[in-house]
C-alpha cells in the first residue's frame, strides 16, 4: 500500500511539472513601422523570434515607466535566449519621434538589438493596438492604453497576455517566454 501511495505522489508530482501548452489567442499581422533609429521595422523582422510586446509613450508619468522597468528586468533576466525581442508599440506616435523613443530606451537600458521602440500612422498603431492585440483603441490624442504585456512566438500567434504591475504575472511571462523560446 505505501508503495503505491509513493507511485501515485510521484506520478501527481511529475503531472505537475509538466505545462500545458500555451493558447493561440490571435496572430499579428505583417505591419511597418519606423524604429527608434529612423529605420522601417516590419513584422517579418520578428520572425523566428519569440517576442513580448507593449503600447506605452514617452511623456507617460503614469505606469509607462513602471512597465518599461519591467521590460528591462525581462531583457536581463532572457539575455542568454538570442531569438527573444521586445517591441514597444507607441500609442503618442506624433510626439514619439525616433529621436525621442531612442533617448527614452537608453533611460531604461535598452538593448536596441533586442528591445525595439515603434512609431508610425496612428491608424496602423490603431489596427495593431485594437484589432491584431485587443487592448483597445488608439487616436492620436487620447494616451489611455492597456498595461498589459503580450507574448507572441515565432509564427506571430499570440500566446500570452501578463499584467505588467503583479510580479507574479511578469514571472509567469518570463517562464513562458523561455518554454517557447527553447
Amino acid at each position: 500500500m505505501r508503495h503505491a501511495l509513493a507511485l501515485l505522489t510521484l506520478a501527481a508530482l511529475a503531472g505537475c511539472a509538466r505545462r500545458e501548452p500555451l493558447p493561440v489567442l490571435g496572430q499579428v499581422p505583417e505591419f511597418t513601422l519606423t524604429d527608434q533609429t529612423g529605420g522601417e521595422f516590419t513584422r517579418s523582422s520578428l520572425d523566428g523570434k519569440v517576442w513580448v510586446a507593449e503600447f506605452f509613450f514617452t511623456s507617460c508619468m503614469g505606469p509607462c515607466p513602471r512597465m518599461n522597468a519591467q521590460f528591462r528586468k525581462i531583457q536581463n533576466e532572457t539575455a542568454d535566449l538570442p531569438n527573444v525581442r521586445l517591441v514597444s508599440f507607441t500609442v503618442d506616435p506624433e510626439g514619439d519621434t525616433p529621436e525621442v523613443m531612442a533617448a527614452y530606451g537608453k533611460r531604461f537600458q535598452a538593448d536596441p538589438a533586442r528591445w525595439r521602440f515603434l512609431t508610425g500612422p496612428v491608424e496602423t498603431l490603431d489596427a495593431l493596438c485594437d484589432r491584431a492585440f485587443h487592448l483597445g483603441r488608439v487616436d492620436g490624442e487620447n494616451y489611455d492604453h492597456s498595461t498589459r504585456f503580450v507574448l507572441v512566438d515565432q509564427q506571430a500567434r499570440i500566446r500570452g497576455y501578463y499584467d505588467s504591475a503583479d510580479p507574479e504575472s511578469v514571472r509567469k511571462l518570463i517562464a513562458d517566454l523561455r518554454a517557447l523560446a527553447r
